[in-house]
C-alpha cells in the first residue's frame, strides 16, 4: 500500500464537489445478517483456494525504460532515487524459485508498458523476450501467472503526449495491451486490467502527471479502457478471469468506488481488493495515513473480514480474490506496537477462513509482497516475504523473514489450524466499514 491517503482525500473532496459521477451503477442488494458468537474452529480453505505473491514490473525490476515514474523517482522530489530496484531484471529465476518454495499457485507481475513499447509504434522483441522467459520460467515453477496490464506506469513517450489528460490515451493503451493479450493469452493468466485505479489517479495527481480538472476524465478514460480491453480478453482467451483490483480507503470507499468499481461491474468475472490498514476507535486516524511512514499507521487484520463482507453483499454474483495484502516495516525493523509478518499473516489468513465459513466467496490470497521494493518513491517501507536491504547490501541479498515459514505452514494446510486464535481481539467500530462493522462486529473465541 503506498503513501497516498492525503491525495485520494483530496481527490474525493474534488470529486464530491462537483456531484455524481457519470455512468454509476446502483449496488447489487445484499444481506444484513446481525452478529454472531465466534465459532470455536475454523475449517480449511479447501486445495481450490489460490494462495499467491504479488509484485510490480517497476517496483521490483530495475533496469527502468523512460516513465513517469522514473522520471519523478529521478527527479529529486522523491525519498529516496530509484536505482536499480531489487533487480528482478536480472533475477527473476532465483525469485520465482522462492516463490514456488513457498507452495504457492500464482504469481502476480506487471508487463510494464514502458518496457515493451519505448517509442510511440515501436515494441521491443527483446523486452517482450524477457516477458517470455519470466512466464515461461513461472508456468515450468507450476505456478500460475496473474498478469497486471497497467501498474501505475506510463512510457515517457505518452505522457509527453498528455497522458491521461489526453483522449487518445485510451487507443495508444488498447494498441499495447492488445499486443500483450495476444502473446500472452496462451499461458492462461488470470488478468488485472488496472491496478488500483484510485491510486493511480491520485498518485498520477502527486506526482504532477495530472492536474485537478483533469481527475474526473482520467476515471472516464480508465473505465473505457478497462471495457474495452476486458472484451478483447474474452476475446483471445474464452472463460478467462478478468478484474480490476480496488483498494480499501479508509472514510471515503463508497466515493471510490462510484469512480469506478461500480461503473465497470458488468466487465468484472471476479472482485479483486487489496487491504493493509485498518483504524477504528480504538485507534483512530493519525497523521501516519497522510505521509509514508506506512509502518505507523494501525493494523488491524479483522477489517479484511469486514471488507470481505460489505464487497460479497454488494457483488453477490462475483467471487473475490485478495490480490495484495502485507505489513509494512521501517527498513525491516521490528515494529513498534510488536506485531510480526508471521503473526499478521496468520491472522489476516484466519479472517479469510471466517469469511469463507459465513458464506463469503473469496477464492484466492496474494502476499505483497515477494521481496521488498521501490515503495512509489522510498526503499523504506518494507513489505517483503524476503527482505532486501537495496541501500547497504549490493548484493541483493533475499533473506527470509519469520513469515516465510509462516507461509508454508498456511499453504501446506490450506490456511491456519481449526482452533487458531488470532493474536489480536479485534477493535471497536472499524473505520473499514463504519456503520456495518458497528452494527454487526466480529468476535473470536
Amino acid at each position: 500500500m503506498r503513501r497516498i491517503l492525503c491525495t485520494i482525500l483530496s481527490v474525493a473532496a474534488l470529486v464530491a464537489s462537483g456531484g455524481t459521477v457519470a455512468g454509476a451503477a446502483p449496488a447489487d442488494g445484499g444481506g444484513s445478517s446481525s452478529g454472531a458468537p465466534a465459532p470455536r474452529t475454523v475449517p480449511a480453505l479447501g486445495r481450490d483456494f489460490l494462495w499467491g505473491v504479488s509484485m510490480s514490473g517497476f517496483q521490483s525490476e530495475g533496469s527502468a525504460p523512460d516513465s513517469n515514474w522514473s522520471r519523478y523517482a529521478n527527479s529529486g522530489k522523491a525519498r529516496h532515487r530509484y536505482g536499480e530496484s531489487v533487480d528482478f531484471y536480472h533475477r527473476y529465476a532465483e525469485d520465482i524459485d522462492l516463490a514456488a518454495g513457498l507452495g504457492v499457485g500464482v504469481y502476480r507481475l506487471s508487463i510494464e508498458w514502458a518496457r515493451v513499447q519505448p517509442r510511440a509504434g515501436v515494441w521491443s522483441d527483446a523486452d517482450f523476450g524477457f516477458y517470455d522467459a519470466v512466464l515461461a520460467k513461472i508456468r515450468a515453477a507450476g505456478m500460475r501467472p496473474m498478469l497486471t496490464l497497467d501498474h501505475w506506469v506510463v512510457p515517457g513517450w505518452a505522457l509527453d503526449r498528455g497522458g491521461w489528460k489526453n483522449q487518445a490515451m485510451v487507443a495508444d493503451w488498447l494498441a499495447n495491451m492488445q499486443r500483450v493479450v495476444d502473446r500472452y493469452a496462451a499461458f492462461d493468466p488470470l488478468w488485472v486490467t488496472i491496478n488500483e485505479p484510485m491510486g493511480y489517479v491520485a498518485q498520477s495527481l502527486k506526482i504532477g502527471d495530472i492536474g485537478a480538472l483533469d481527475i474526473q476524465p482520467m476515471f472516464d478514460r480508465l473505465v473505457q479502457a478497462h471495457s474495452a480491453i476486458y472484451d478483447y480478453i474474452h476475446q483471445r482467451q474464452p472463460g478467462a478471469r478478468v478484474t480490476s483490483n480496488v483498494a480499501q480507503y479508509p472514510i471515503v470507499q463508497n466515493l471510490t468506488d462510484l469512480l469506478f468499481v461500480d461503473r465497470v461491474r458488468a466487465k468484472l468475472d471476479y472482485l479483486g481488493i487489496d487491504f493493509y490498514y485498518g483504524t477504528s476507535l480504538q485507534h483512530p486516524p493519525t497523521t501516519a495515513l497522510l505521509g509514508d511512514e506506512l509502518w505507523k499507521n494501525a493494523i488491524e487484520p479483522e477489517g479484511i473480514y469486514y471488507t470481505l463482507r460489505v464487497y460479497a453483499e454488494r457483488f453477490p454474483r462475483l467471487p473475490i480474490y485478495v490480490v495484495e495484502n502485507g505489513l509494512p516495516t521501517e527498513n525491516g525493523a521490528p515494529r513498534a506496537d510488536g506485531y510480526t509478518r508471521a503473526d499478521h499473516l496468520r491472522d489476516t489468513v484466519y479472517w479469510i477462513q471466517r469469511a469463507r465459513l459465513d458464506g463469503i466467496d473469496v477464492i484466492g490470497y496474494n502476499y505483497w509482497s515477494l521481496t521488498d521494493n521501490y515503495e512509489w518513491g522510498s526503499y523504506a517501507p518494507r513489505f517483503g516475504l524476503y527482505t532486501v536491504d537495496v541501500a547497504y547490501d549490493p548484493g541483493l541479498t533475499r533473506r527470509p523473514t519469520d513469515a516465510v515459514a509462516a507461509y508454508r505452514a498456511i499453504t501446506a494446510a490450506d490456511g491456519v489450524p481449526p482452533d487458531y486464535r488470532p493474536t489480536r481481539d479485534p477493535a471497536l467500530c472499524s473505520v473499514v466499514t463504519p456503520l456495518d462493522s458497528c452494527l454487526r462486529p466480529v468476535s473470536v473465541p
